[in-house]
């Protein structure tokens, strides 16, 4: 972490101050009895945010796409039920309005980073964002992305990097641990880190955490999943629910 970037308070979290933020839970919200589960766990470990899909953005049309407001509705129960903020992606202008009963802080995924009409409707709702760079674009395109949102009036601007495309295919994608200080100094805006998409495994999704905190990240966004191979969505990535606080103690060891 480092206290040269202005931080971003969302409700009573500080993200870009002393404290390590977690953010973690499953990809998609998939049933009650899944997402109260993951935020018991997660809200066990000290996470602040509970993460949970419910409009999800497939390469395939035929693959699980979200349960929709219905998920959003459980995301916000689950997370209130164990004190926890909430993290979900925001796919289009239509669903901002909507979304603050639900969603403290909106996330806007690979796909949507050069989506202009979006990042600026984001930056007039003043809604805190938190911004995953877009798997093919560059640290500058991803910091012109930021731009579009602090422009029209939104400070509160969390930077997320999370794996970029290249020619290795050892992982889903390639970790940029050099994007992370380059981003906060270029921004002054906080950054945290998604080892879960980079790694596209659990194997790989520790060591690329360990990482994310080495290189300054101000936070992990983190996949996890009560049982990931019924997952209906990125399985194979998400850290299984009972290794999930064995996973947050090391963090703290080295944060």
């Amino acid at each position: 972490m480092s206290n040269s970037v202005r931080a971003v308070t969302v409700r009573d979290c500080s993200i870009g101050g002393p404290e390590l933020v977690v953010m973690a839970g499953p990809c998609s919200i998939e049933s009650r009895e899944q997402i109260f589960h993951a935020a018991e766990v997660v809200a066990s470990t000290g996470a602040r945010f509970l993460r949970g899909g419910a409009f999800k953005v497939r390469t395939s049309p035929t693959a699980f796409q979200g349960l929709g407001w219905d998920g959003w509705k459980l995301l916000r129960e689950a997370a209130d039920a164990f004190s926890l903020l909430t993290v979900s992606e925001i796919l289009g202008e239509e669903q901002i309005e909507g979304a603050r009963r639900y969603v403290d802080l909106a996330q806007i995924g690979s796909r949507n980073m050069q989506n202009i009409p979006l990042l600026k409707a984001l930056g007039r709702s003043r809604m805190p964002v938190v911004l995953k760079r877009g798997f093919g674009c560059t640290i500058d395109e991803w910091i012109h992305a930021a731009e579009y949102i602090l422009h029209e009036g939104n400070p509160d601007v969390v930077m997320c990097e999370r794996g970029i495309r290249t020619f290795e295919t050892a992982t889903r994608f390639t970790l940029d641990v050099a994007a992370v200080p380059i981003a906060k100094k270029r921004l002054g805006l906080p950054v945290v880190v998604d080892p879960s998409h980079a790694a596209g495994s659990r194997e790989w999704v520790e060591s690329l955490t360990l990482a994310g905190i080495a290189c300054g990240g101000d936070g992990l966004l983190v996949e996890t999943h009560p049982d990931p191979a019924k997952a209906l969505s990125d399985g194979p990535q998400a850290v299984e629910l009972a290794e999930f606080p064995a996973l947050m103690e090391k963090c703290r060891r080295v944060a």
